[in-house]
């Protein structure tokens, strides 16, 4: 790595009340190529793609595929790589884990538990994101500390301790989503267009819903759950804990045709 955990914090502190255009200049003078922006066609990772862009237009944009997105993100990822010139990198869960588990909790798992619903982020998120973070040393995320409790510490330059110890930023960190709308109509950036029918919080179809004016802007995120953590345990350890121990018994279960496995779920 080029910095260790201590210089990372001292950058950290350096870059805190720097705008995000600095933050992302920072990262990719001394990241590019190994880096990565990451896409999941909300409108923070727009900003974020337009940003770098400006800074170089050669930017590495990944993203997952879950296999259960909205048509509206599909069409705006292929607005992004015809406005911006970039190819965006894709990820997909792996076919034979995908088919074990539907095959043994049933294509509409999640609204079923908690446990089932974090073990299908597991086999069709957090298992790429690993992937795909294998191949950087550095990576780029929208978290806000505003949206949820759990992102409310988040630094903009920190090591992530889930993936290798590489290096996450986030330069929209101390940002407010009226600071995102005004920047996305300021450079009249493409945007989802879920966002015009209620959506808030933009994941999967079947996980995702709009949301009430007054409401959280996570609220449409796993709205049937109750006391449950908003995350899918991309970007912070699940309340679970351990649990990605828990999925590989789940998915081993799944494949064995176990009928222990989840019982409890």
């Amino acid at each position: 790595m080029k910095f260790d955990e201590l210089e990372i914090h001292e950058i950290s502190i350096e870059y805190e009340d720097k705008p995000a255009e600095e933050v992302i200049k920072w990262a990719i003078e001394n990241f590019h190529p190994k880096f990565y922006v990451a896409w999941s066609g909300q409108a923070e990772d727009m900003v974020l793609i337009d940003m770098a862009w400006r800074i170089n237009p050669d930017i590495r944009v990944f993203t997952i595929d879950t296999g259960r997105l909205h048509e509206e993100t599909y069409k705006l990822m292929e607005e992004v790589e015809n406005k911006y010139g970039i190819r965006i990198e894709i990820f997909f869960p792996e076919a034979k884990d995908v088919e074990d588990m539907v095959k043994k909790y049933g294509i509409n798992l999640f609204y079923k538990s908690i446990e089932l619903r974090h073990f299908c982020c597991h086999v069709r998120k957090v298992r790429l994101l690993a992937k795909a973070l294998n191949k950087v040393d550095a990576w780029i995320t929208g978290l806000r500390r505003e949206q949820w409790a759990s992102r409310h510490n988040i630094m903009k330059i920190e090591v992530d301790h889930d993936h290798g110890q590489i290096v996450k930023i986030n330069p929209l960190a101390d940002w407010t989503e009226k600071d995102v709308w005004d920047y996305i109509r300021k450079h009249k950036v493409p945007y989802n267009e879920l966002y015009r029918k209620g959506y808030r919080s933009i994941g999967c179809a079947p996980c995702t819903r709009p949301v009430a004016p007054f409401e959280d802007t996570r609220a449409g995120r796993w709205w049937w759950e109750k006391n449950a953590p908003k995350e899918c345990g991309m970007h912070c350890s699940l309340e679970t804990g351990g649990f990605e121990k828990i999925a590989d018994k789940l998915l081993e279960g799944a494949k064995d045709g176990n009928s222990d496995s989840g019982k409890n779920l």
